[in-house]
C-alpha cells in the first residue's frame, strides 16, 4: 500500500472517535479519508462534515466509519477509458475535491491528488530533444541543451512536469545529439518510467522521429520541442483540437513586425499610396501541436520529415489544420539572450 493511501485510509470498522484521530493527524494535508473494509473495498469518503452531521444526527463516538461514511462518492475505475478518465477528473474538480480515488475491482488502488493534477487528458506525447543546440555554444558542447538548467532545474523538466500535471502518462523523448546523458537523466527512479526514451538512427526531423515511436495509445498525440519554457494550458489545447475538428492543432504566439519608413503601395512604378510606419500583427509557430494519430501513419518510417513540411502536406490533402493561441509565457530557447531572459522569467513565476 502507498504512503499516500495509507495516510488517507481508515478501516470501516474503526470507531469514529478513533476516525477523528486520523483526521486530525492529516492537518495541513486534504482533509478526507477513506473507509475499506478488511480486504481493502471502498466503502466511502469520511471528512469532518460527515462526522459532525453523524453527531447531530444521534451517533456517538463509538460508532464504526462504516455507519457514516459518504457512499455516493465519486470515484475512478483503473480500466477507465482515456475519456472516461477525463470526464470524471473534470466532474471532480467541477466539485472542488482534492483528492480522487481510484479502484479496481472495488479496491483502492491509488488516490489522485487533484491539488497536483489539473485535467487527465487522452493523448500521448512526444518531446524533441535531439538537437544539437549549436547557437547555444559552448553551453551545449558537453550538455544537451534540453538539459541546460534554467532556474536550477533542467528546461525539459519542467515540459515533462507541466505535462503529467494535465494527465499525460504516456511521454517519449526522441534523442539524438548527446543522448546518453538525457537517457541517464530519465533513468532515474523519480521519474517512476513514465518517460521513456526514443534513439534516432541519424537526424529524423520533428515529424520523422515521431514516426519512430510504434507504442502510442491515444488517439491524439503532443508533438513539441523540448527546450520551450511555457505555461501552456494543454486542456484547452486539447479541448480547442477536439471541437475545431481538425487533424492537426499547432500553438501559435502573436508576433508583430513594426516598419520604421512609410511603406509604398504601388502599381507598376505609379504610387497608389503611403502607409506611415504600419504594424504588422502575425501568428508564429510555437513549436506545439497536437495531432490525430492516424494521420501520422502516412509518415514513412526513416525518412526525414519537419513539421511545417507535414503540416502543408496536410493542408494540401483538403484536411484541417488550426491554430490555437498562446496565452501566458513562451520562450523558445534558442540564444544566450533568450537562456538568461528563460533564467529571469523562472526566477519570478515558475
Amino acid at each position: 500500500m502507498s504512503h499516500r493511501i495509507s495516510r488517507h485510509t481508515v478501516s470501516g470498522d474503526a470507531t469514529i472517535r478513533e476516525t477523528l484521530t486520523a483526521l486530525n493527524e492529516l492537518s495541513g494535508d486534504s482533509m478526507t479519508l477513506f473507509a475499506i473494509d478488511k480486504d481493502g473495498k471502498l466503502i466511502g469518503s469520511v471528512t469532518d462534515g460527515d462526522i459532525r452531521r453523524a453527531l447531530i444526527d444521534g451517533h456517538t463516538t463509538e460508532d464504526k466509519a462504516r455507519d457514516i461514511a459518504f457512499r455516493k462518492f465519486i470515484f475512478l475505475t483503473s480500466d477507465a477509458s482515456p475519456e472516461e478518465r477525463y470526464k470524471t477528473v473534470a466532474r471532480a474538480r467541477e466539485r472542488l475535491i482534492n483528492l480522487l480515488p481510484v479502484t479496481t475491482d472495488g479496491i483502492l488502488t491509488d488516490i489522485l491528488d487533484l491539488r497536483k493534477i489539473k485535467s487527465a487528458i487522452p493523448a500521448s506525447a512526444v518531446l524533441m530533444a535531439g538537437g544539437r543546440g549549436e547557437r547555444l555554444r559552448p553551453l551545449t558542447l558537453d550538455t544537451p541543451k534540453p538539459l541546460l538548467k534554467v532556474g536550477g532545474k533542467p528546461i525539459i523538466d519542467y515540459n515533462i512536469e507541466s505535462l503529467q500535471r494535465y494527465g499525460v502518462k504516456d511521454i517519449y523523448v526522441t534523442v539524438n545529439y548527446l543522448k546518453e546523458q538525457i537517457i541517464d537523466h530519465f533513468a532515474e527512479q523519480r521519474w517512476q518510467g513514465n518517460v521513456h526514451c526514443i534513439e534516432e538512427p541519424c537526424r529524423l526531423g520533428t515529424m520523422g522521429s515521431v514516426a519512430l515511436i510504434d507504442s502510442l495509445s491515444q488517439d491524439h498525440v503532443i508533438v513539441m520541442n523540448s527546450d520551450l519554457l511555457t505555461n501552456i494550458d494543454f486542456e484547452r489545447l486539447w479541448q480547442h483540437h477536439v471541437d475545431s475538428g481538425a487533424v492537426l492543432t499547432m500553438a501559435t504566439v502573436p508576433y508583430t513586425v513594426s516598419v520604421p519608413f512609410a511603406i509604398l503601395k504601388t502599381d507598376g512604378d505609379r504610387i497608389t499610396g503611403l502607409e506611415e510606419k504600419p504594424t504588422f500583427n502575425h501568428f508564429a509557430n510555437a513549436g506545439v501541436y497536437i495531432i490525430d494519430r492516424n494521420v501520422l501513419s502516412d509518415i514513412k518510417r526513416g525518412e526525414y520529415l519537419d513539421a511545417p513540411d507535414f503540416v502543408e502536406s496536410l493542408i494540401a490533402k483538403g484536411l484541417k489544420v488550426s491554430h490555437f493561441a498562446i496565452e501566458g509565457t513562451w520562450i523558445d530557447i534558442g540564444s544566450p539572450d533568450d537562456f538568461r531572459y528563460a533564467n529571469e522569467v523562472t526566477s519570478r513565476r515558475f
